[in-house]
């Protein structure tokens, strides 16, 4: 009943007729997937320069997006609009590269006008049209077809299911180059230092440690209220001892400090190396900040003291720190 009552409305039945059609037309598309495919795929495999995407209007938006895609993805690729490489930006198209047109009818003016001039220049040229038989399937080195039966939109104008075959194909392509080229995880976050992935692969500890004036710390003869004013000035919730040497003695947390009050400990006479941890947990500066974050989790700590590669301490982490940088 609640089905029906769903469907009943005009523009759910709009939009599912919409969904419906665009369904239809990825579902032909598999068996068109074969030795046109491959032939891309390898002309591409082997460019010395970029994949250069060109189309008009939303073939262009498609176009545009393709290009991101391959870009991110080990395959070095940019967008020029047909319209104005005609006049001039013809020259940002090198022998080196490798042409992906798009074009649902095959018969874009401003693409057609071009071809001779890549065909003298020796530029491959695959093409992604909705006609085989057209101008531009038939000029290209490999045509990769786009056909659809029928757009989603009633008037048959709106490009609907045949941008988003494009589309498809393109994230065929780009995922197919992806797994041919051997692009790694890393290799990913190195095109996407911003995103989450990137900064749990590339961020190190040292990259967002608390160092220098902002760590915590007080001599091994200290009061337990000086070691508390320490704490409150710096704001990270704990303070490391350090003897005259300043070598690390030990930690004093918050979670020391409840322990220090529920056995009745005078804070104005108790020494804080009586009550600190000695043995607190460590991390190496050089690390992944993604190690910390599992050292913290395996020990249900929440602060780390930093070392360098002598064992000598050069910073404070958090898991606040971790959580504000996005590794976790």
């Amino acid at each position: 009943m609640k089905e029906q009552h769903r469907t009943a409305h005009p523009l759910i039945d709009s939009a599912l007729r919409t969904i419906d059609i665009e369904k239809q037309a990825l579902a032909g598309l598999p068996g068109r997937i074969g030795a046109d495919f491959i032939q891309a795929c390898e002309l591409m495999l082997h460019c010395q320069g970029r994949i250069v995407v060109i189309g008009m209007g939303k073939s262009g938006h498609i176009g545009r997006k393709i290009a991101a895609t391959l870009s991110s993805t080990g395959s070095p690729a940019m967008f020029v609009h047909p319209a104005e490489a005609s006049h001039g930006d013809l020259g940002m198209i090198t022998q080196k590269d490798v042409v992906l047109a798009l074009s649902n009818s095959g018969s874009t003016e401003e693409i057609l006008a071009i071809l001779p001039l890549l065909k003298r220049k020796g530029v491959p040229l695959i093409t992604l049209t909705g006609n085989p038989d057209s101008t531009m399937a038939r000029n290209a080195d490999v045509n990769l077809d786009g056909s659809v039966q029928q757009e989603a939109c009633p008037l048959g104008q709106a490009p609907t299911a045949s941008t988003t075959v494009a589309l498809v194909l393109g994230d065929a392509l780009a995922m197919a180059l992806l797994e041919a080229r051997g692009f790694t995880e890393e290799d990913f976050a190195f095109s996407h230092p911003g995103g989450r992935l990137g900064k749990r692969l590339l961020l190190h500890v040292y990259d967002i440690m608390h160092r220098d004036e902002a760590i915590p710390s007080v001599a091994a003869g200290t009061k337990l209220s000086e070691a508390l004013y320490e704490m409150s000035n710096k704001g990270l919730g704990m303070t490391t001892v350090l003897s005259e040497q300043g070598e690390l003695l030990g930690v004093f947390t918050d979670g020391d400090l409840r322990r220090t009050l529920d056995a009745g400990r005078d804070i104005r006479e108790t020494e804080i190396t009586a009550v600190m941890s000695i043995n607190c947990k460590t991390v190496q500066q050089d690390a992944l900040a993604t190690e910390a974050a599992r050292i913290m989790q395996d020990n249900s700590v929440y602060t780390l003291v930093v070392v360098d590669s002598n064992n000598r301490m050069s910073g404070i982490i958090r898991m606040h720190d971790l959580l504000q940088a996005n590794v976790v």
